[in-house]
């Protein structure tokens, strides 16, 4: 692709390569990064370039339902009880998984289409993961882990042995911190130094992630428009982080 790392020129108004509508949401909700629903809001309005006809209301269903589903098989309020459900209900009910076989189709990181084709990539299902556990009462971080996202699980009280690791992309798992470091190594190629500092991922981070994702899916597709359009996104994300009063 030419000139991949040209600098993106844009206004707040009027973006160039992304579609208006987008980029009018997208600027909506990360001024509510602070908020869990913020995040996932601003992830969805993503999709959106690609796919106008997607329906906000409609996925906010879909995970509502999900954590409604767990919630009538828990017996117990637990966090272990409440995971187990969500293990069962999101992976082997509902059948999310990760998208081996085409891991880096642009859709992978659409919340929307993931929810449809039940695909994606570690980043889009550990979000969705964290939503629909959010749901349930359960504290979600995403780990910002070098080459594979992951989920963090805080436990409660009455379970208080520490963090619990989740890697949705390879049928939601549990991991410990020796599993953890095996995925750093076979995603990166070299193992992790020890001992393993895990860094959970600010909600700034983990978008500017997800762009960065998309952008080189799309140069990998030779679809430079779009690359330069997921560059406004970015470049928005990055100017609402300095200036916290920028206009609606």
């Amino acid at each position: 692709m030419k000139n991949q790392n040209r600098c993106v020129s844009l206004s707040f108004s009027h973006p160039v390569y992304c579609r208006p509508e987008a980029f009018r949401l997208f600027r909506q909700e990360i001024l509510h990064l602070d908020d869990n629903p913020g995040l996932f809001r601003a992830a969805f309005t993503i999709a959106l370039h690609e796919h106008p006809e997607a329906s906000l209301a409609e996925v906010e269903t879909t995970i509502e339902k999900l954590a409604d589903t767990v919630k009538s098989r828990a017996v117990s309020l637990s966090t272990p009880a409440l995971l187990a459900h969500l293990h069962d209900v999101l992976f082997e009910v509902y059948g999310l998984r990760g998208n081996v076989e085409n891991y880096y189709d642009p859709s992978n990181s659409y919340v929307s289409d993931v929810l449809r084709t039940r695909l994606g990539i570690p980043i889009s299902l550990v979000l969705i993961y964290k939503r629909v556990a959010e749901c349930l009462g359960l504290v979600v971080h995403g780990v910002n882990t070098p080459g594979h996202f992951l989920a963090e699980v805080a436990s409660d009280q009455e379970h208080s042995d520490g963090p619990m690791y989740v890697d949705p992309f390879f049928g939601g798992n549990l991991l410990n911190l020796d599993e953890v470091a095996d995925r750093i190594a076979q995603a990166t190629g070299h193992p992790p130094a020890k001992p393993l500092q895990l860094q959970h991922a600010t909600h700034r981070q983990w978008l500017t992630r997800m762009l960065t994702n998309l952008q080189a899916a799309f140069a990998a597709l030779g679809q430079e428009r779009d690359v330069y359009a997921m560059q406004e996104l970015q470049t928005l994300l990055q100017t609402s982080g300095n200036n916290p009063s920028m206009p609606n």
